[in-house]
């Protein structure tokens, strides 16, 4: 009968609906398992103080990063800090940027003395005076992936360390090193010298950490006794 057959018909297209819905759910799934197969690098089971896994990358794609440090010349300055950093192999993410790791991008992180100052977007940041008592303090910068890993070479995190010198709590004086880690052995040392009066007659002298970048996050985030420049 026609009402038999044209029964049959609409069976017949509602299976072939049902197949290819079927198929195409398939295919997304296998896309998306392409995607998490292929990650940046490799996580490893090492972590830093918060926790953070370490993402190994291959040395020749590293991303590198210089830390250098210099006494703010204003004579109001209150013996802060001017933290600058140049980086190779690596682009700060923009705020909002997904948290996933992609190679060469991220922020980083400033470290005072091993405690966390400021995440940074951009390469320069201004370093309260205040926050740096009379002594001598290591300032570390560390490049991180958007997802919270550690971009790391040979077991080792992308960082590097500049050493500065405060001759009293308002004022900066004294010198400054860097120094650089990523492929397990610190990198070459530089040093400097310099003073700051505090005066507006006799302005001090740069002073900067300066040595080759190591392979060791524009805005920053700092803690409420900095700002990102």
């Amino acid at each position: 009968m026609w009402w038999t057959r044209g029964l049959l018909a609409a069976l017949a297209v509602c299976v072939l609906l049902g197949v290819s819905a079927g198929c195409g759910t398939g295919d997304a799934h296998e896309r998306r398992d392409e995607i998490s197969a292929s990650p940046v690098g490799k996580v490893l089971d090492e972590t830093d103080e918060e926790g953070r896994h370490f993402r190994e990358v291959d040395k020749k794609r590293a991303p590198e990063v210089a830390v250098e440090v210099q006494p703010d010349a204003a004579p109001d300055s209150g013996g802060s800090w001017d933290v600058t950093l140049t980086v190779h192999n690596f682009r700060f993410s923009q705020p909002g940027t997904p948290s996933a790791a992609v190679a060469g991008r991220g922020t980083a992180h400033l470290y005072l003395d091993g405690r966390t100052i400021a995440r940074l977007r951009t390469a320069e940041y201004h370093l309260a005076g205040r926050l740096v008592p009379r002594g001598t303090h290591h300032v570390t910068a560390r490049l991180y992936a958007d997802d919270g890993t550690v971009w790391a070479v040979h077991g080792k995190p992308v960082e590097s360390t500049a050493d500065i010198t405060a001759s009293e709590t308002g004022s900066a004086s004294g010198s400054a090193s860097e120094t650089g880690s990523a492929s397990g052995s610190a990198s070459e040392t530089g040093s400097a010298s310099a003073s700051a009066s505090g005066s507006a007659s006799t302005p001090p002298p740069a002073v900067s950490g300066s040595g080759p970048p190591a392979r060791t996050d524009t805005g920053g985030s700092p803690d409420p006794g900095g700002k990102a420049s």
